[in-house]
């Protein structure tokens, strides 16, 4: 019998554990190869997959249908474990959704041709997007979801008010919510906060 990713979560917040595992055999390789790409070792990439599915397992994090696709709210919590790590031990990595990076992280998860595609086809979307941003608000983005940086390091390294950082990002998140809103149901939860 086959299950929808939102029947087996919801099978998971009942503690079948058989469900987690139905889970975990489907989005492993997924996980781990978007991990690796961002972490670049296989140690710490190996880690965040056990993270991930413990945290489903333990503390049931809130997964919400009607805001987008479980594939993608798992790859948010995998991404936001991966800069926990990238930040613990002081590395900064590109997520692989700008330019040339894209098609290296999209051959990684070449073994599940559906999300790597679905995934593709989100990057390009929010890079263009990212293209309508105003320089300076675009800079900040990248430098905060794509590398890591938290907003009093990006307020250091430009030298900036912390509160002009927190406010372009504010204002850039507004712009790229206008401009992704045809595709919000499938990117709300995505890979960027929008």
């Amino acid at each position: 019998m086959s299950f929808t990713d939102e029947e087996l979560y919801a099978r998971i917040v009942a503690k079948d554990s058989e469900a987690l595992e139905m889970l975990y055999d489907k989005y492993e390789r997924l996980v781990y190869s978007f991990a690796y790409r961002m972490v670049q070792d296989a140690q710490r990439a190996e880690d965040v997959v056990q993270d991930v599915f413990s945290k489903l397992w333990r503390d049931h994090a809130a997964f919400d249908a009607t805001k987008g696709k479980f594939s993608s709210w798992l790859l948010t919590m995998t991404r936001n474990r991966c800069l926990d790590i990238l930040r613990k031990v002081s590395k900064q990595q590109e997520v692989g959704l700008l330019e040339k990076d894209t098609d290296r992280a999209t051959e990684t998860v070449g073994e599940l041709p559906e999300q790597a595609t679905e995934w593709k086809e989100k990057s390009e979307r929010i890079r263009e997007a990212l293209s309508y941003l105003k320089e300076d608000q675009r800079k900040i983005v990248e430098l905060f979801y794509f590398h890591g940086y938290s907003q009093d390091r990006i307020s250091k390294d430009l030298n900036i008010p912390l509160g002009t950082v927190k406010g372009r990002i504010r204002l850039a998140l507004q712009h790229l919510r206008k401009r992704l809103e045809p595709e919000r149901g499938d990117l709300a939860d995505g890979t960027i906060d929008v």
